[in-house]
């Protein structure tokens, strides 16, 4: 058996793997068309022009849908594993809540662009990446309550680093924009999508677009340490059937004696 086989393992796999594709693909499709400098855009840069926004949008959509879904199976999983404590569970439950809402903060982000509405693409990106940072955080708590016991304490120190990683990823992120759209006062900052080095502001921008990318590859790398876990786990559903037949109420009379699947088509003696 292959290792993307066993349990779902290939859930969080197909998550990094289709936002890396998605970055890729729109940051080369950008470069290309010279709608972005090919030396570190913003990500979200990379998807404001027509035709590459069409298509990231569509390809972020799908990450959104994969992140939702991933981090469903791993509510379920810790709550499986620790279904006798209350704090975890509670834990557990809001950790599940913060990852649907940075889930659907991708979907924001994909499709109100900066350079139309901005305001709205801000509130995206607060819940992609500040909400999401929240998520890292719960999880790695989780983590560092379920070891040694449920796995290795290399997990929870791997989780840990990750979350270092996103937080200083963000703090210089936000320092340095500030920093650039205090230099650059009066310009519209967020439809300037070509810049030359040495202008007024260059610097802080490219330490914030190098710190977005630092961030997104953070969260792509926390994903990648449910591989392992998800490797034990699998979720199945179960149809429960609250009636035989799908009427509203009585079966009328004239389907009442009509034979079943499985009862014989003809009745009687030859």
């Amino acid at each position: 058996m292959w290792w993307f086989q066993q349990g779902l393992c290939l859930l969080p796999a197909a998550l990094v793997v289709w936002t890396v594709a998605s970055f890729v693909f729109a940051y080369i499709t950008a470069v290309v068309l010279r709608h972005v400098d090919p030396v570190v855009p913003y990500i979200s840069d990379t998807g404001t022009l027509a035709p590459e926004r069409c298509v990231f949008g569509i390809m972020m959509d799908v990450s959104a849908f994969l992140g939702i879904a991933t981090v469903y199976v791993r509510y379920k999983q810790v709550e499986a594993l620790h279904d006798d404590e209350v704090k975890l569970q509670r834990l557990n439950c809001f950790g599940l809540v913060l990852g649907w809402m940075s889930s659907f903060g991708m979907c924001v982000v994909a499709n109100f662009q900066k350079t139309t509405i901005f305001s709205m693409h801000l509130v995206g990106a607060v819940l992609t990446f500040g909400v999401g940072a929240l998520y890292i955080l719960v999880q790695t708590l989780l983590s560092h309550y379920m070891q040694p016991q449920i796995h290795s304490k290399t997990t929870f120190v791997v989780r840990l680093t990750i979350l270092v990683w996103t937080l200083g990823s963000i703090i210089s992120m936000f320092v340095s924009s500030v920093i650039m759209y205090t230099v650059l006062s009066g310009v519209d900052v967020p439809r300037k999508l070509h810049w030359l080095p040495g202008e007024p502001g260059y610097v802080p921008h490219m330490v914030s677009t190098v710190s977005e990318w630092f961030l997104a590859f953070s969260f792509i790398s926390f994903f990648l340490t449910y591989i392992r876990d998800f490797q034990k786990i699998n979720l199945r559903a179960v149809a429960v059937l609250q009636s035989s037949h799908l009427y509203d109420g009585n079966i009328p009379p004239s389907r009442q004696n009509r034979p079943s699947e499985t009862s014989p088509l003809l009745a009687g003696t030859t």
